[in-house]
């Protein structure tokens, strides 16, 4: 049987360590497809769990040199720890300081700033006999696994100049009248440059790119839980499930729940990208993360942890961000060729440089400083970063994206399919129109508390939607008596000081009504009211917009994509609705098979089309379509099926998920172009000489920075 699993990887150093895992799993026989995110550190595996083990799958990724933990669904992620520079760091950057003081010297002309060659010896040998050898333990288990990493780049690199240089100073012909020329200070600040960078990119990458930190804490630590009739302050994981909890004005609250007592508001836009507060009350749900900004409530946990939405929805952004897009492919491939590639440059850089210069200190040096400008972690980063920047928008916004695949596909989106009902709809019925005959002797009111008083006998969720109306009109209900229902046609009673009334159909009522200009009236149903079998008026009842399907619409055109609504509805009331919201193309009375048959139709016209639903006759046009979304509440196989969820029920947040996809997808391509064209530019200009090995180590240290500050800017795009 297939199981997927996930593991948090770590030792990675850049792209090529993650493709080095994903090569060793990928060749396994059980193994069906490995994918590694070296941004998120995240290893994802799906197996035969009858022939291995997850146990033995980590042992795998052990033995090519990384440490492999298991994620599961049960656990939520765990907070970062705060990234501090360690006690090696700083070490390096206080040796780095009299050679930067030296280097600088040299540049103005005062060569006796640099301190004297012996002391340049000790301090370098500190730093490559002894600081630098976490970069030669990544290197040879690169080597060994078969995929040489940027550590490899290095580490051949400085150990070549500090190893020349020891030559020089030691051995060479000119050491005895100390006229040596020595270049201690490139290692030593080439290591510390790259150290420096690295400890950046991780601090960047884990505090900056994720969303999950933040999600994290919106769960209280401490909580108010009644036990044994008192009220005691409690650590959240002592919680447990049926237990009562209180939480006041300011706090949030820490497990989903039911309401015992109290009311209030709180701010739910974590999970649903709502900004407006909901108003709490005995009876309704909590959900985990919520803020009370309002009022005090108790609530009964009834999910924790994990179980919570909150906790699904953070599981599934870490499934999510840690997953691969389909363009990460082309740094893959990149990836993998490129430490072997950037060796054989280099070499070729040092015979040329020897045979056209005459001079094998000067080709030694052009030959390290392309080692050291070659930097596969930018390309790395360029999607990944990209993607869980991208992802923790999404999610700001109420839209949970499965995996980073349907991401990308969002983007490429030029066609919408809608549904109606649920989706451009609210789902239900509600008094679109209202006709009293003339001189019948019944204004509205009457006609509302007449009709009430007779279809309060009734289940028809028209005859609900006539009760509440008049409900919120806040007039008195009669009494009604001998409540008959004629099955097919409506409902009679005797209502006290009015006498026989029936409610139902036009013919039932014996009512024959005009023609009206108001086109509602030949799409709504239709629930007529008379006394004494003279008809007095109707009520049309229509399936209302929601509030904001017009903007979204507008802004689905505004952004060129064609807008298609298809629903099992008659004909003429598709067509009134894509009338109102001025959608061109409306089908009516479509089978599930009839709109996943149009989404075929549309993709072969060379449409990337995507679906929107919430029913289960939804899920074979969601499945057909190249990306769907479902709504969160909806039929449990139309969100099964769907490539995202929207949190809202809004068809403005599938716009906003299309728009976040698109920025993302640019972002991508900026982070790719940034990377390749560093690498095409800085190697040439190190092979020529134009850089030395010192420079390069901070340029290349600086373009992985530089691609993660990048992706950050989506963070502050806004999606108009």
């Amino acid at each position: 049987m297939q199981q997927k699993i996930r593991f948090q990887i770590e030792g990675m150093t850049c792209q090529a360590c993650a493709s080095r895992i994903e090569k060793v799993l990928n060749k396994k026989d059980f193994v069906k497809s490995a994918g590694v995110n070296f941004a998120s550190e995240e290893a994802q595996v799906t197996f035969d769990d009858s022939k291995t083990s997850a146990a033995d799958i980590a042992k795998i990724i052990e033995k090519t040199g990384y440490g492999a933990k298991e994620k599961t669904e049960d656990t939520l992620p765990q907070a970062e720890a705060e990234h501090h520079i360690g006690w090696r760091l700083w070490l390096l950057l206080v040796i780095n300081i009299p050679f930067l003081i030296g280097m600088t010297g040299m540049m103005i002309g005062r060569h006796d700033w640099m301190i004297p060659p012996l002391w340049q010896f000790a301090l370098a040998s500190v730093v490559q006999l002894w600081l630098a050898v976490p970069f030669y333990k990544s290197a040879w288990a690169s080597i060994k696994g078969g995929l040489a990493n940027m550590d490899v780049l290095v580490t051949i690199g400085t150990v070549s100049i500090y190893l020349y240089s020891v030559y020089m100073l030691f051995f060479s012909p000119h050491a005895a009248h100390g006229m040596a020329h020595v270049y201690f200070e490139v290692g030593v600040m080439v290591i510390g440059f790259v150290s420096l960078g690295k400890f950046l990119e991780h601090r960047t990458k884990k505090s900056s790119l994720n969303s999950l930190g933040l999600l994290l804490k919106l769960t209280p630590t401490q909580v108010n839980v009644q036990r044994n009739g008192e009220w005691k302050q409690l650590p959240i994981d002592q919680v447990q499930i049926g237990d009562l909890i209180r939480a006041n004005h300011g706090e949030r609250i820490a497990a989903d729940g039911i309401i015992e007592s109290g009311s209030g508001w709180a701010d739910e836009s974590h999970l649903t990208g709502e900004s407006n507060p909901e108003e709490k009350k005995a009876g309704g749900k909590v959900l985990a993360g919520a803020l009370m900004t309002e009022g005090s409530v108790v609530y009964r946990a009834t999910q924790l942890g994990s179980q919570t939405l909150l906790g699904d929805m953070m599981n599934a952004l870490s499934e999510a961000q840690g997953s691969k897009a389909p363009i990460a492919r082309v740094a893959d491939k990149a990836a993998a060729v490129f430490v072997p590639a950037v060796v054989g440059i280099a070499l070729l850089t040092f015979i040329a440089t020897w045979l056209i210069k005459g001079d094998w200190t000067l080709a030694l040096i052009h030959a390290v400083a392309v080692l050291v400008i070659a930097c596969p972690c930018a390309l790395g980063l360029a999607t990944p970063a990209a993607i869980m920047v991208g992802m923790g928008k999404a999610v700001k916004h109420g839209i949970w994206f499965k995996d980073a695949a349907a991401m990308e596909e969002a983007a490429h989106v030029d066609a919408v399919v809608l549904d109606k009902t649920g989706t451009l709809t609210e789902g239900r019925p509600q008094v679109a129109a209202v006709y009293c005959v003339p001189d019948s002797g019944f204004d509205k009111d009457a006609l509302y508390r007449i009709a009430a008083a007779v279809e309060q006998n009734a289940a028809h969720p028209l005859a609900r939607t006539i009760v509440s109306a008049a409900q919120a009109r806040d007039l008195e209900i009669p009494t009604a008596q001998n409540a008959q229902t004629v099955v097919g046609a409506g409902i009679t009673a005797k209502v006290e000081g009015v006498g026989l009334v029936k409610a139902g159909k036009a013919e039932f009522a014996e009512l024959t009504l005009p023609k009206f200009s108001d086109g509602v009236w030949d799409v709504a149903s239709i629930v007529a009211v008379s006394v004494d079998n003279k008809p007095i008026g109707a009520f049309a009842l229509a399936d209302a917009l929601k509030a904001d399907t017009a903007e979204a619409i507008g802004r689905l055109k505004k952004h060129n994509i064609d807008v298609y609504m298809m629903s099992g509805d008659n004909q003429g009331t598709v067509e009134y609705v894509a009338k109102q919201l001025g959608i061109a193309h409306a089908f009516g009375n479509m089978s599930p098979r009839d709109k996943a048959a149009e989404v075929q139709k549309l993709k072969a016209a060379g449409k990337t089309v995507a679906m929107v639903g919430d029913g289960i006759n939804d899920a074979p046009a969601l499945a057909a379509a190249n990306v769907s979304f479902a709504m969160k509440g909806g039929a449990d196989v139309a969100e099964h099926t769907a490539s995202a969820t929207l949190m809202q029920h809004s068809v403005n947040q599938l716009t906003d998920a299309l728009l976040v996809s698109q920025a993302t997808l640019k972002n991508i391509k900026q982070n790719l172009f940034f990377a390749f064209f560093y690498n095409i530019l800085g190697i040439p200009l190190a092979a020529l000489g134009f850089l030395n090995p010192v420079i390069a180590g901070a340029a290349m240290a600086a373009s992985s920075v530089s691609v993660l500050g990048n992706a950050l800017r989506l963070k502050r795009v806004k999606i108009n």
